[in-house]
C-alpha cells in the first residue's frame, strides 16, 4: 500500500475546493433520493466531481420546523448544494427557505414529483401537480423570502392527467410567478396502485415531451430526469435541454461522476483515483466516529466505488460484513481497499 502512504492531501483539497471556486449550475446533478443522498453520501460524491450539483434528501417542512434533529446540517465541501423541500403550506415553506438560505444552501427545490402514499397523505409531492395555483403560491412565498433560486422538480403528469396540455397548464402557473428552473422526470406518476419503485420503472418514459417543453418555453432552464444511466446519454439529452439529473445510476456506480467535470464542464482538473477517494474519506470518517457516529453510516454509500472492476465484489462484501460491527473504524475501510488488489491507476 505504498501509494496509500504517499497520498497527496493537496488532491483532496482540490476536490474540496471552497465555495468561491465552484459555481452553481443545473447542467448536471445527482437526484435527491430519500435514505441515500444524506450528508455523508454528498461529501463522498463531491470528492469525485467538483461541478455536479448535489441535492439533499427530501426534507419536509414539519421536520425542519418541529423536528428535534438538525435537518439542514451539511459540510461546506458539498457546495454547490440544493435543499429539496417537501410541503404545501406557503408560509411554512417560506420559513424553511429562509432558514436554508441563512445556513448557506445554494438553491431550494420544491418536490412535486414523489408519488409515495406517505407523501400524498402529507399533501405534497406529485399529487400537487393537480393544484398548479397552490404550487405557484408556494414558489412565490419562498421567492419573497430569499434571493437564492427556487426550483421545482415534477413529473410530466399524474394518473389520467397526462396530456401535454395538462403539463403546460402546470408550467404556465409557475411561469406566472417567475419560476424559471424546472427538473422534469420524464414519466407520469400513478398515485394509486404503484409503489415509488414501480413508479420509477413502469410508467413509460417520454423524453420527447420534455424536449417539447423546452422548445415551447425556451426562456426556462429545463433539466431532464428518469432512466438516464451514462454520461454519454447525458451528452445526448443536453442537445435538447439545459440540464440532466442522474439518480440511482450515480449512486450505484458513483465513479461515473469522474467523467462529469471534463465532459460536461470542460474542466481538465485531474480527478482523484478510486484509491485516492477512499483515502480522502479517512479523515472525514475519523471525525464522524469521534462525534459518536458509526462507520457503516458512511461506508454504505461507498459500496459501488469499484463497480465493474476486479475486486469490486470483495470490496463490497468486506465492507458489508465488517462496517456494522461494534468498534469498527477506518481500519475496516483500509482492509476493504486491500481486498481490491493492486492500487487502481488514475482513470483520467
Amino acid at each position: 500500500m505504498s501509494q496509500t502512504q504517499h497520498f497527496d492531501q493537496s488532491s483532496n483539497n482540490n476536490a474540496l475546493s471552497n465555495r468561491e471556486e465552484t459555481y452553481f449550475s443545473g447542467r448536471f446533478s445527482v437526484a435527491p433520493m430519500i435514505d441515500w443522498t444524506d450528508r455523508h453520501c454528498r461529501y463522498f460524491l463531491r470528492l469525485i466531481s467538483r461541478h455536479a450539483q448535489l441535492y439533499t434528501e427530501m426534507v419536509t417542512t414539519g421536520a425542519i420546523l418541529q423536528g428535534r434533529g438538525d435537518y439542514l446540517l451539511f459540510n461546506q465541501a458539498e457546495h454547490p448544494l440544493v435543499l429539496q423541500l417537501g410541503g404545501s403550506n406557503p408560509h411554512a415553506l417560506a420559513q424553511c427557505a429562509k432558514l436554508a438560505e441563512q445556513r448557506g444552501y445554494d438553491a431550494i427545490n420544491l418536490n412535486v414529483g414523489c408519488p409515495s402514499d406517505r407523501v400524498q397523505n402529507g399533501r405534497f409531492g406529485a399529487c400537487l401537480m393537480a393544484e398548479p395555483q397552490l404550487v405557484a403560491d408556494c414558489v412565490k412565498a419562498m421567492q419573497d423570502e430569499v434571493v437564492i433560486p427556487i426550483t421545482v422538480k415534477t413529473r410530466i403528469g399524474i394518473d389520467e392527467l397526462d396530456s401535454y396540455t395538462f403539463l403546460t397548464t402546470f408550467v404556465d402557473a409557475l411561469v406566472a410567478v417567475g419560476c424559471s428552473d424546472l427538473i422534469v422526470h420524464a414519466r407520469k406518476a400513478w398515485l394509486q396502485g404503484l409503489s415509488p419503485k414501480e413508479n420509477r420503472q413502469i410508467p413509460e418514459l417520454n423524453y420527447e415531451r420534455v424536449y417539447q417543453l423546452k422548445r415551447d418555453y425556451p426562456a426556462l432552464h429545463i433539466a431532464i430526469n428518469g432512466g438516464i444511466n451514462t454520461i454519454e446519454e447525458c451528452v445526448q439529452h443536453l442537445e435538447h435541454v439545459d440540464g440532466v439529473m442522474l439518480g440511482r445510476a450515480a449512486y450505484q456506480n458513483p465513479y461515473l461522476l469522474a467523467e462529469v467535470d471534463r465532459v460536461l464542464f470542460d474542466d481538465e482538473t485531474p480527478v482523484l483515483s478510486r484509491e485516492q477517494v477512499v483515502m480522502a474519506m479517512v479523515p472525514y470518517i475519523e471525525q464522524h466516529l469521534a462525534d459518536g457516529g458509526r462507520l457503516a453510516q458512511v461506508t454504505r454509500h461507498m459500496l459501488g466505488l469499484f463497480q465493474g472492476l476486479p475486486g469490486a465484489r470483495r470490496w463490497r462484501r468486506y465492507l458489508s460484513e465488517h462496517a456494522h460491527q461494534t468498534g469498527a473504524n477506518v481500519d475496516v475501510l483500509l482492509n476493504a481497499l486491500a481486498q481490491v488488489g493492486e492500487p487502481i491507476a488514475r482513470d483520467h
